[in-house]
Parts: C-alpha cells; sequence; structure tokens
C-alpha cells in the first residue's frame, strides 16, 4: 500500500457534537469524568433526576405486573400504528380527563419514545423559516438543543426567583412578534421545583390567545406536586388557547426507562387541525421510532390498577426529601435558595461566588467538588443561569443529607478566609 493520505469522503457533523455538549447528560458526563478514582467515597447523584435506583422510589408492582403481562401473551410483538395503539390512547385520554370540563379523545393523543421525542417533535413540527419560541430561563435545556438544531430561533423569558419562579409576562409580550410560534411552560418546575397557580396559568394562556401563539406544557412531573399550591394541567385552559401537552409515565411511576410518552392534544376549536400541525405531528411520527409494542399495551393495565396509596407513598417522600435539601443548604453560606421547592425533583439554589476562594464559576464548583467529593451536582449554566446550582433531592434521604454534608464541608474548606 502507498503511504500517501488517502482523503475519504465523509466526516462527522460537528453540528451533533456541539448540540450534546449542551445537555444534561453531556454535563454530568463531564462531571462524572472527573470524579477522582483515588477517593473512596461512593458517588453521591445529586444532578438528575432518575430515582429509580432507590428503594424508596421503586415503582408500584401494577406497573410491573402489567408489563410481564403484555409481554407474556405474546399479542404485542408487532409493528404498532404511527400514532400508537388504540386501547393506550384511549387510556391515557381517560387518565388526562380526569381534570377537564371537555373530553379529550383517543384521537388527540399520539404515543412517543418518553417525553425527550415528543420535545423533538414540537420543535421539528413548528420549525420554519423566520419563527421563534419562548422558552423559559431557567428550563429544561433539551428545548434549547432541539430548538437550535431545527433552527428556531430561541428567545428567552425569565423566572423570576424573587416571586417563586413567577413567569415574567410583561418580557413575554415584549419578546413575542408575528413570527412567535409558542411559548413553552414547565409544570411542574424542572428545574426550580416551582408549581404554578391557577391565576398565573390562565393569564399565560390569556397572553398566548392575545398573541395568537399556541402553549407547550410539559408536564412529565405531573401530579407531583407537595407544598402549598395545588397541580393545575395547562390542558384545562384548551377552550382558551391550543395547548400541546407533554407527558409520561417516566417520573410519577418512576420508570424513566420504559421511555413510554405521549404528545396530546387540547383544542376543542381544532385550531391545530386548521393550521396543519395535526398532519405534521403525524408526518414526523411516520419516519421515526415507535415506543415498544409490549409497553404501550401494558399502559392500561398500569393507569387502572396504580393504587393511590403508591403516589402518595411517592409525595411523602418526595416532601420529606425537598424539606431536607431545603433546610441542609440553608445551613451554607454561599448556597441560597429563594423558594422553597413544592414540585417536581429538584430545586435552584444560587452560588454566592464571590465568598469562595479557587472557585470562578458554577462550573469550576461542580467540576471541583465531583474530583473532591464524589458529589454531582448540575451547574446552574446548563439549565440558562450561570452561578446557580439544581440540585436533585429524589433520592435515598440519608444519601441526601450525606451529598449535602459533604458540599457543606467542600465550601467551608473553599471559603474565604475573614
Amino acid at each position: 500500500m502507498g503511504t500517501e493520505a488517502k482523503r475519504w469522503g465523509f466526516q462527522g457533523k460537528q453540528e451533533l457534537n456541539a448540540a450534546s455538549a449542551t445537555t444534561v447528560r453531556g454535563y454530568l458526563n463531564l462531571l462524572m469524568a472527573n470524579v477522582s478514582h483515588h477517593n473512596s467515597s461512593p458517588v453521591i447523584p445529586l444532578g438528575h433526576g432518575d430515582p429509580s435506583h432507590f428503594p424508596s422510589f421503586r415503582t408500584t408492582p401494577a406497573a410491573e405486573d402489567a408489563i410481564v403481562d403484555a409481554l407474556r401473551s405474546a399479542k404485542h410483538n408487532c409493528y404498532a400504528p404511527t400514532v400508537g395503539i388504540l386501547p393506550a390512547r384511549r387510556a391515557i385520554a381517560d387518565y388526562l380527563n380526569r381534570d377537564l370540563t371537555y373530553k379529550l379523545s383517543p384521537d388527540d393523543v399520539y404515543l412517543t419514545v418518553g417525553c425527550t421525542q415528543a420535545i423533538e417533535i414540537v420543535t421539528a413540527v413548528l420549525a420554519r423559516s423566520g419563527a421563534n419560541i419562548l422558552l423559559p430561563r431557567p428550563s429544561y435545556p433539551y428545548y434549547d438543543t432541539c430548538a437550535a438544531y431545527n433552527r428556531l430561533e430561541i428567545r428567552h423569558y425569565d423566572l423570576l426567583p424573587e416571586k417563586g419562579w413567577e413567569v415574567d409576562l410583561d418580557a413575554v409580550e415584549t419578546l413575542a412578534d408575528e413570527n412567535t410560534v409558542a411559548i413553552v411552560i414547565v409544570n411542574p418546575g424542572n428545574p426550580c421545583g416551582n408549581v404554578f397557580s391557577y391565576d398565573q396559568l390562565n393569564k399565560v394562556a390569556e397572553t398566548a390567545r392575545k398573541l395568537g401563539i399556541l402553549v407547550v406544557a410539559d408536564e412529565a412531573y405531573d401530579n407531583l406536586a407537595f407544598g402549598s399550591t395545588r397541580y393545575v394541567p395547562m390542558r384545562v385552559f384548551g377552550s382558551t388557547v391550543p395547548v400541546l401537552t407533554l407527558g409520561s409515565v417516566s417520573k410519577r411511576w418512576i420508570v424513566p426507562g420504559w421511555r413510554l410518552g405521549w404528545l396530546v392534544t387540547s383544542d376543542p376549536d381544532g385550531i391545530l387541525q386548521k393550521s396543519g400541525v395535526i398532519d405534521s405531528i403525524i408526518g414526523f411520527l411516520n419516519i421515526s421510532s415507535d415506543p415498544a409494542t409490549f409497553i404501550q399495551a401494558a399502559i392500561p393495565q398500569i393507569l387502572e390498577n396504580t393504587e393511590e396509596e403508591f403516589f402518595s407513598k411517592i409525595i411523602c417522600t418526595l416532601r420529606e426529601c425537598a424539606d431536607i435539601c431545603y433546610d441542609k443548604v440553608e445551613e451554607i453560606p454561599c448556597l441560597t435558595c429563594p423558594k422553597k421547592p413544592e414540585g417536581s425533583m429538584f430545586v435552584m439554589v444560587k452560588l454566592n461566588v464571590p465568598m469562595l476562594e479557587d472557585i470562578n464559576d458554577d462550573m469550576d464548583f461542580c467540576l471541583k467538588l465531583a474530583k473532591e467529593e464524589s458529589v454531582i451536582i448540575l451547574p446552574g449554566r446548563a439549565v440558562g443561569m450561570k452561578n446557580w446550582l439544581r440540585i436533585t433531592f429524589a433520592i435515598e434521604s440519608c444519601l441526601l443529607q450525606e451529598g449535602l454534608a459533604r458540599v457543606k464541608s467542600f465550601c467551608q474548606r473553599h471559603a474565604k478566609k475573614q
């Protein structure tokens, strides 16, 4: 063979590398790579919302039995229809109808590979030349990743920490123009741990109607609310403004690895059909993957047979862990929590960098914390807020206390000398 360099006609796509670096998974992989192999302490994961490894958060046997029954029936080894199998869509519509005066039908439900694919669908469907979308800051970063990849312009509106992470509605109206297509609302909040009130959501719906845009309601953590604010799904305002609801069994049932989600249209006036959005959703599903058919087939049994006792236990566990997290953070001088979490599995904490030696910013804090203490916390820049931290409290309470004790020790070690 010759020694001259051979020119090949292919190469990797750099946009994918850049996109993956800004995801939660990308940040967590970077932090895990910084954990010292010389540290014998076990890693404590306070950076992601998957508590399924922990005994206190094990899913209900009713869900496990439903999967086993569907698999052993040998009736669900086939391909599923594009939009999902009818019994699952009917069961999800019935599950969501409990909060509505009007009724969803199975035709309003589209099954997806978790909420992740639902986000991909929404951003792809709404993307057109010159269009923009309103995303919260802070927020779940996959919206930014998918919008940027689809060349959908991103405009951030602020959630206000001094007001319990309320939406800055004045900013929303200022940011929007004739090319704005939608506003995204995450409720219960990831990463803030807030729960929006009925009045706040009603104002969002009225503002969206005034602007002529739809509402994308990310309700991955639906009903995981344990504070004084009652959880209200955005779909109750479907008569005011078209709503696309994103949900799944991942969080409420603590089974994120099952990858079963849904995209639901709440639009009794048929605006989404007339605008072509429905056809585009189906078009996307026609060229993408489906959730496993046997998982789809288990959904009716999961929704019907899960007892309220299971949900109550998870809520009590989350409330207890949220209280521990808030109280322990309050003991650390360089950290400030503007609002005690009332929902989801996370809390946003402000990092007072000037109080620390040899810490440049939130990313530097998290990298050094991983290396010195084997504790993983997500830097705020991952969710759009530099020098903040997102901490998950969905973990065994003893591990949560140990993890935050290590954070306190780290902060004391790096505190500026008086």
